[in-house]
């Protein structure tokens, strides 16, 4: 026990609420603020590209984001009423299991008018999820490890796609493009010939004529992501408390100074861009609302939601501050909230940051001020264009160094739930993995496997994620039934979740 929390403690004030001096406050929250950063703006640089937004949206989504991890902290670390905010040391910042749905979204629709459903998606769900939040723990019996390991699993085999493309220059299909001139050669050609033979052109006689992009898997490019990579792993071998916890925002640091030095990073979007502006509600228009992208939506924030149950026991155990099961609903219909505030100022669903759990676990620090502080530090970096235009121009490969160990560590960390599962007298538990994460890869393997169904499922079908998720649920079921005594153990898998 720390002085201060002896001291707090004394004075009959609970470590959780002690008021700490101002200078701590700050130093605190801002070694908060950088344990996430990386994380934080992640989301909006994958959803951003994918969306094919101009680099001057992605930075707005990426201030907005920032300002809304400060909104959102501020709220269930502060307080809001009896029913919002668990009051302990949280902080709030996007979920990646978001990301694999609203990719598929964004392939379905690009640009603003993409970026207008997504949102609305999320308002819909946020709303269902403030509804719904007080029952969440009653469905802990359903997502035991088994559950809960196999669906952060496919979580971050999924997103490793995304850090490949992100090394590689691009995605996939960015690869190779068709060689125009080539093709209009093999067209005319074609139509003489068929026109000589007095038959009509019905299909070309080969392959349509491809070009390859000098700029995908390039060298040059590849060498400063594996640069970042290595250095994320000399830092996290070799450095000590907080300089290991933000190894990856020092590698992409390190990454993009290696980047400038080549000539490879450019300012001038950060020259451009203003020094103070207000993050604004639908600056992307009004929402759009579809049904079936808001359910989607829904059944990633139950998962959310089952893994923040998680978090907010971990942290009780680590304070010492027990929660009731009302504060506990208020805890998660903050995510609900939070998600609702994400969708209204243009960004994406929140969910408390396990990182940050275990940053309170490494310093001893208690207090949920030092979160408020933080969630203040969030909401200035958020009201300042330059700060967000600044990341937006860190080159895509780049991050790619950062986004497999980012990403990487989301499988892993579905593999060690996974580890603790009983598969030697339960073998029906091989089963539930084997063909969940088989039904979550169709849409990596096959992308267009829904071309034959109802286009308004497509959001659904088209997410590895969800699927998962559906089918772990259901075979869980069917095997080992909804049982009272999976509880605990669900709990246990949700405390090591680390996939946001």
């Amino acid at each position: 026990m720390s002085d201060t929390t002896r001291d707090a403690t004394a004075q009959g004030v609970h470590p959780v609420d002690e008021r700490l001096p101002n200078g701590r406050l700050f130093t605190l929250g801002l070694q908060h603020v950088l344990v996430m950063y990386a994380g934080a703006v992640a989301v909006p640089l994958i959803i951003g590209r994918a969306l094919n937004l101009s680099p001057e949206q992605v930075a707005l989504l990426i201030s907005a984001d920032l300002f809304c991890c400060g909104l959102v902290t501020l709220i269930q670390s502060l307080g809001f009423g009896r029913h919002f905010g668990i009051k302990l040391p949280v902080m709030m910042g996007v979920t990646f299991a978001a990301v694999g749905p609203m990719v598929a979204m964004a392939n379905v629709q690009g640009g603003p008018e993409g970026a207008r459903a997504i949102f609305g998606a999320i308002i819909g769900a946020g709303l269902i999820s403030i509804f719904i939040a007080p029952l969440m723990s009653r469905l802990l019996r359903f997502f035991p490890p088994v559950v809960t390991g196999t669906i952060i699993a496919i979580i971050g085999i999924s997103l490793m796609r995304v850090g490949i493309g992100w090394a590689m220059g691009g995605p996939a299909h960015l690869a190779q493009s068709v060689d125009v001139p080539a093709l209009v050669q093999m067209v005319d050609g074609a139509r003489v010939q068929a026109e000589a033979a007095g038959t009509a052109l019905t299909k070309l006689p080969g392959a349509i004529p491809m070009v390859d992009n000098a700029a995908y898997g390039a060298l040059d490019n590849m060498a400063v992501a594996a640069f970042v990579l290595v250095a994320i792993l000399l830092l996290v071998r070799y450095g000590k408390g907080f300089v290991a916890n933000i190894a990856v925002l020092l590698g992409i640091v390190l990454g993009c100074v290696v980047a400038a030095g080549m000539g490879k990073m450019h300012f001038d979007q950060v020259a451009k861009a203003n020094w103070f502006d207000v993050v604004t509600p639908f600056a992307f228009g009004m929402p759009t609302f579809d049904i079936v992208m808001i359910l989607t939506m829904t059944l990633v924030m139950v998962v959310v939601m089952i893994e923040s149950t998680g978090m907010f026991l971990a942290l009780s155990d680590i304070t010492g501050k027990r929660i009731s099961q009302k504060e506990l609903a208020a805890g998660l219909r903050t995510d609900g909230l939070g998600t609702v505030i994400g969708g209204v100022f243009n960004t994406f669903p929140y969910t408390s940051f396990s990182q940050n759990v275990g940053l309170v676990g490494v310093t001893g620090v208690k207090s949920r001020w030092v979160c408020v502080a933080a969630g203040v530090i969030m909401i200035v970096l958020g009201l300042l264009p330059k700060m967000a235009a600044l990341v937006e121009s860190v080159p895509t490969f780049v991050l790619g160094g950062a986004g497999l160990v980012m990403f990487g560590m989301v499988a892993a960390t579905g593999i060690r739930i996974l580890a603790n599962v009983d598969f030697k007298t339960n073998r029906n538990n091989l089963y539930i993995v084997a063909i969940s994460i088989g039904v979550g890869m169709i849409p990596l393997v096959a992308p267009r496997w829904t071309q034959h169904m109802a286009h308004g499922l497509h959001p659904l079908l088209e997410s590895g994620i969800l699927l998962t998720a559906i089918s772990a649920v259901a075979l869980n079921l069917y095997f080992n039934g909804g049982r009272k005594e999976d509880e605990a153990a669900s709990v246990a898998a949700a405390k090591l979740a680390e996939a946001h």
